[in-house]
């Protein structure tokens, strides 16, 4: 079994490839229909929690590598 991986894009979605089981706050699963999904990152998807690509037209702005300005492993 091939580990999952997250990719942050620059100013777009979190890319997910590889085995993963997506759930909502209370444990129901989301069924993702595909192997491979875009993640909203932006907040302004008509289909959350899935990118629609929303995040072009609003210009939502985000790096791909990881900020700086909080410890790693901090919580938020």
């Amino acid at each position: 079994m091939s580990a999952t991986r997250i990719t942050p894009y620059r100013d777009g979605p979190l890319i997910v490839r590889g085995p993963f089981v997506l759930e909502d706050q209370d444990g129901n699963a989301i069924d993702p229909g595909r192997e491979t999904i875009a993640l909203c990152r932006c907040g302004k998807s008509r289909m959350r929690p899935f990118c629609d690509g929303t995040h072009r037209l609003v210009r939502f702005r985000a790096p791909s590598a990881a900020e700086s300005g909080r410890e790693r492993g901090s919580a938020a």
